[in-house]
């Protein structure tokens, strides 16, 4: 028997003739003793998972980004569909465009790369995207423009058309790295939250500052209520708040390491959540 990685551990099921087996790739399988055949039957990231984004509309797939890897999972059966792997550099963040045509994604060597999401072939590259590498993406609606933000603070606009991508504007606001960037529905304002401890709504039409918000705080993400009247900020704790009462309602335990990201899927079915121990966990 050969498995992928390094054998990290084995347990037996009980009184059934069955072991499992885990590795340092982060696969878990399953083998029998008669056959001594291997069964994949889990698989997960072996690093701190950074991002996960669900495709506009769809609840049964969704985008996870590590170290070394991009990687399309299947909700309901919770398998990996797919995975793009680019060696010896870590995706920060992943963005599907709302055509669900394109997968942009922002890299810690400067590089901006998007990928066909069916097959995950290369599409474009932009080169030297930020100084201290790209940490937040974002699209906006119509898929002509992409929003990213750097280690060095910066956020960059980039307009994309069928065979080039040109960068449109620079805004200089932050301090800090960039940890997160959203648009709101018409694409003429957004928001981007900084480890320094602001949040910056920009004017999209015009490119200055609209207001800054000031905290004693790492922002990590940051979202536009579906009203657009508000922005929900978030940092590393494992909470679940309730939105009129501002009580805590349920604290996750599932994970060993501080949550990176959290998402609800479309149809409001499932809680995606992913943490730095590389756990990507699926809640009902």
């Amino acid at each position: 028997m050969r498995v992928e990685g390094a054998v990290t551990s084995l347990t037996c099921r009980g009184q059934d003739d069955q072991f499992f087996i885990g590795t340092n790739k982060g696969q878990m399988h399953r083998s029998a003793y008669a056959t001594f055949k291997e069964e994949l039957v889990a698989v997960c990231h072996t690093e701190a998972v950074n991002d996960i984004v669900f495709p506009e509309g769809h609840s049964d797939l969704f985008v996870t980004c590590s170290t070394n890897d991009i990687r399309v999972w299947y909700t309901p059966e919770r398998l990996e569909r797919l995975r793009i792997t680019v060696p010896n550099v870590t995706c920060h963040a992943v963005e599907v465009t709302r055509d669900g045509m394109v997968i942009v994604s922002a890299w810690n060597d400067g590089k901006i790369r998007a990928f066909v999401p069916a097959t995950g072939e290369p599409m474009y590259e932009i080169n030297n995207a930020h100084n201290l590498g790209v940490t937040a993406i974002a699209a906006t609606s119509d898929c002509k423009q992409i929003i990213s933000g750097g280690g060095d603070g910066q956020v960059r606009i980039w307009n994309i058309g069928e065979k080039t991508q040109k960068l449109r504007e620079v805004l200089k606001e932050h301090r800090g790295a960039v940890s997160c960037i959203k648009t709101n529905k018409n694409d003429k304002e957004g928001v981007t939250a900084s480890l320094d401890g602001t949040c910056v709504i920009w004017d999209l039409v015009r490119y200055v500052r609209k207001q800054m918000i000031l905290d004693n705080t790492l922002f990590k993400c940051v979202c536009y209520h579906h009203g657009e009247y508000q922005i929900i900020t978030s940092g590393t704790d494992r909470k679940l708040w309730d939105y009129k009462e501002g009580t805590v309602t349920h604290v996750g335990v599932g994970h060993s390491g501080n949550i990176t990201r959290l998402k609800i899927c479309p149809a409001n079915k499932y809680i995606v959540s992913v943490s730095a121990d590389g756990a990507v966990l699926i809640w009902k």
